[in-house]
């Protein structure tokens, strides 16, 4: 599903060096991108430092792998609160307060540290809490970026922003690990959190123009509900789902364990640490050029696939590498394998989303992939902890590709795709009568006569309508049909009030114009369908 039209989708990324820098030239998405790439490499120096000075705290597995959980679990209970609030909120003053929340975490960091109070499960609470900030941040600027840049320039985007966060593996741990030599732990927070405020004040420069809009603003558990839904009734998004989780419940075992592949090998320190880390960054930089490329020869699916076997041989490789010498470049490799994996998936959900459900769809996204990183880290840690590094390295690969092989009935690029660009051709009902916005429940039914003989076949276009209508809001949907007259049939479905019936008339997108135009060849007679809406009545019970 794409909100692209066919002519501007031709790579997921475009084929030219140029090109694939072209949404920079914004300074809008180039000061957003900037405070991205800033943010990204607090949140790769707190992971570097937090891990490591979990290993001078215990030598516990469970213990140091269980960082990695604390930072991603947030995320997981969080994203969908945070998708919803970054839909119905100021984005602007929303990003603020996550970059200030994320620097307020870091100083209490530091003063643990520097009081002598840290320790083991204080570590992991703060650690826990700078998450937080990581769950606020993200879907809001997933939703941001689609306006910012043309249609035809979002792939190129989405390649910048991976770059940026992998950018970042290689900025974040060299910086994080030259101030943990030199300075300290604690001095790795106190940059973390004058980076976050910095950000915080460029995100300040930017000046939002808000869409006007007739309606009143979204409910917030409403706003979760449709965006669950939404997700529930989309084969893409399902499909994206199975292959986020399948894949960072492996491939995470490799980062939470890192820090003790480091300390095993010759000479094991800081030092070995950071650069393995930032070796598999510089693997997924040099994927972000290549892709482009391997776009043209295979399809999503099968990077997909590709990508996580190679990832899964590294990440074996990188746990029995005797030295840095052998584990640099395995890390490099597993690093390419990662980018190409993670970006294909990330990309296959933007462009399942409409633009109206773009933050809600990417958080379920991010619970799914920080859910499916935050309980692999701690499988594997577990695994480690009864066995050894080596065994639960290899056990979490063998186990990624045998779910791949399980799941490969879930393809994220198969099918017809669905224009899901924004359409204006349906028109708000005007009523007799004045209804309230928070009047309701609203039931609409719609009469349809079509030949029996093709019963079948309208059946399994109004499947497809009952999907469009509960990806739209609607609390129900029913098809009745006549019992005296079999060619008589009657669609109805229920939206919660009177505004949410009228906010689907903004949610309408080509592919909804063209599934109505499919049920319409069905119908018989000069005359359209009976559309009839019925707003319920309050009524004393007893």
């Amino acid at each position: 599903m794409s909100d692209l039209p066919p002519s501007e989708q031709e790579a997921d990324g475009p084929a030219l060096p140029a090109a694939a820098f072209a949404p920079l030239a914004d300074p809008v998405f180039r000061t957003l991108w900037m405070v991205w790439f800033t943010a990204n490499i607090c949140m790769s120096m707190n992971d570097v430092a937090a891990a490591w000075l979990m290993t001078s705290l215990t030598t516990s597995p469970v213990m140091v792998a269980l960082v990695q959980t604390a930072a991603t679990l947030p995320v997981f209970l969080l994203g969908l609160p945070s998708g919803a609030l970054a839909d119905i909120l100021d984005r602007r003053r929303y990003f603020v307060v996550t970059q200030f929340w994320v620097a307020a975490t870091a100083l209490l960091l530091c003063l643990a540290i520097v009081s002598d109070a840290i320790n083991p499960t204080l570590l992991l609470l703060l650690v826990f809490a700078n998450g937080i900030g990581l769950a606020m941040r993200w879907p809001v600027y997933s939703a941001i970026v689609p306006g910012l840049v043309p249609r035809v320039q979002l792939p190129a985007a989405l390649a910048l922003n991976g770059l940026a966060m992998n950018a970042s593996r290689i900025a974040g741990p060299v910086l994080a690990g030259a101030l943990i030599a030199g300075a300290g732990t604690a001095w790795v927070f106190v940059v973390n959190a004058v980076l976050s405020v910095i950000a915080g004040f460029l995100i300040l420069r930017w000046k939002t123009v808000e869409e006007p809009s007739a309606l009143p603003g979204e409910r917030f558990l409403g706003a979760m509900r449709v965006g669950v839904q939404y997700v529930r009734q989309s084969a893409a998004m399902r499909a994206v789902l199975v292959r986020v989780m399948n894949f960072f419940g492996q491939s995470t075992a490799l980062i939470a364990l890192l820090p003790l592949v480091a300390r095993g090998m010759h000479g094991g320190s800081a030092g070995t640490y950071t650069l393995l880390f930032a070796s598999l960054g510089f693997g997924a930089i040099l994927s972000v050029f290549m892709l482009p490329h391997m776009r043209h020869r295979r399809t999503r699916d099968e990077l997909i696939r590709d990508g996580s076997v190679v990832q899964a041989a590294a990440m074996i490789a990188a746990g029995f590498a005797p030295n840095v010498y052998v584990a640099v470049p395995v890390m490099v490799v597993a690093g390419m394998a990662w980018l190409t994996v993670a970006n294909s998936i990330s990309i296959a959900a933007q462009l399942a989303l409409p633009n109206w459900v773009r933050a809600r769809g990417m958080s379920t996204f991010q619970v799914a992939l920080m859910g499916g990183a935050g309980a692999g880290a701690a499988l594997w840690g577990q695994v480690a902890a009864l066995t050894d590094v080596r065994t639960s390295l290899a056990v979490a690969a063998v186990t990624g590709v045998a779910a791949l092989w399980l799941t490969r009935g879930y393809k994220v690029e198969g099918g017809a795709e669905e224009d899901l660009t924004p359409s204006q051709s349906w028109k708000a009902p005007v009523t007799a009568l004045p209804v309230e916005p928070d009047a309701g429940p609203v039931m609409t039914t719609i009469e349809y006569r079509i030949d029996p003989a093709r019963a079948d076949e309208f059946r399994a276009v109004m499947q497809e309508s009952r999907r469009s209508r509960l990806r739209q809001g609607a609390l129900s949907w029913e098809l009745f049909r006549d019992t005296n007259d079999p060619g008589r049939y009657l669609e109805y479905f229920v939206d919660e009030s009177w505004v949410e019936h009228l906010r689907r008339f903004d949610r309408v997108t080509a592919a909804d114009v063209a599934l109505r135009a499919r049920r319409l060849a069905f119908h018989l007679g000069e005359q359209p369908p009976v559309v009839t809406r019925y707003i319920a009545e309050p009524v004393r019970h007893g």
